[in-house]
């Protein structure tokens, strides 16, 4: 068994395009503390969260760093967000 404990903080939002907004708002917000991974960031509906959404891209860039923009995202993946 692994060393890791994983917190599960649920918050509400209306729809999934919320809770993904809402869950990258907060993702991006908690890089300042060395422990979270928000790469690994998911969604569910609470009646079903065995079905989880990506919210993160999360693919691994040149440095070893990780992109930053929405899953699914149209072109080259990017550290910062675009506006």
């Amino acid at each position: 068994m692994s060393q890791r404990y994983v917190i599960h903080l649920p918050v509400a939002a209306a729809d999934l395009l919320a809770a993904q907004r809402l869950a990258r708002v907060i993702g991006r917000w908690l890089l300042v503390l060395p422990q979270t991974d928000p790469g690994e960031t998911t969604v569910s509906a609470e009646d079903h969260q065995n079905v989880r959404h990506r919210v993160f891209c999360d693919l691994l860039m040149p440095g070893g760093r990780r992109c930053l923009l929405r899953a699914d995202h149209d072109g080259p993946c990017s550290r910062r967000l675009r506006r």
